[in-house]
Parts: structure tokens; sequence; C-alpha cells
């Protein structure tokens, strides 16, 4: 990607976040939408914008179906979205909106959950094991 495509795609990013969080009033959208990364074709017709969401009912759920709704309603503001976009971006053309669940940070970020808990229960068990080895030398 050049780098014009590269600072579009930031600016997108910044703007949609802006916009998500401040102008996207659906109910149906729970969750708080993180964008992971945004890919901008080389003819400025589109935008894919890959996103995480994070619900809090789904008790950090990872899988695409359970966010599929959050996305569908991103993906029906899209033109909402664009034309908000296109006030403050200074190109001719403003690229279409499309939004996709990003698994790889999601998954990333879970994975990152389970290292943790594993080193927990590790130091834990190693406090134990100390424990019984001290009674051990005092008895």
């Amino acid at each position: 990607m050049n780098q014009r495509l590269q600072r579009l795609s930031d600016q997108i990013q910044r703007e949609l976040a802006v916009l998500i969080r401040d102008e996207v009033n659906d109910p149906r959208l729970t969750g708080f939408v993180t964008i992971s990364s945004v890919k901008v074709s080389a003819d400025l017709g589109y935008a894919d914008i890959y996103v995480t969401i994070m619900e809090p009912e789904l008790n950090g759920a990872m899988n695409k179906t359970d966010h599929e709704p959050s996305v569908q309603v991103l993906n029906k503001a899209a033109g909402f979205l664009r034309t908000e976009l296109s006030r403050s971006l200074k190109t001719r053309t403003t690229p279409r909106l499309r939004f996709h669940y990003d698994e790889v940070t999601a998954r990333g970020n879970y994975m990152m959950d389970l290292i943790s808990q594993a080193v927990t229960k590790t130091e834990s068990n190693e406090a134990d094991d100390q424990e019984i080895d001290q009674k051990q030398t005092d008895e």
C-alpha cells in the first residue's frame, strides 16, 4: 500500500471511530466498537473496515456469529457514515464502506487471556508447592 493510501486509511480510521461513538445511536449496537484496521482499494472505491466488538453480555465470546448482528448494524449505517465522513475528508470521492469482523485481533485477545489465566494458575500452584515444602521441613 502506498503512502497516500496509508494516510487516507489512517484518517478514515480516526474519523470513523469518532463517528461510530458519537453518531450511531442504534440500540442493536450494544457493544464497544474498536476499529482494528482500514484497507482502502487502490481506486479509492471501497474501504474495508475491520472491527472488533466487545459486548458485555457475551462474556468474552470470540466467534464471528455472536457479533454478526452488530456488524450488520454497521453495514446498514455505512451510507450515513460515508456521508458524514465525506464532510471531513479532503478527497474528491469517498470510498464505500464495508465492515468486517476482525477475527485475528479477537483471537489474539482471547489467547492472551488464556495465557494470563495459565500463568496465574501456575503461580498459585507454585505457591501451594512451596507451602507444602515448608510444612514438610517444619515437621
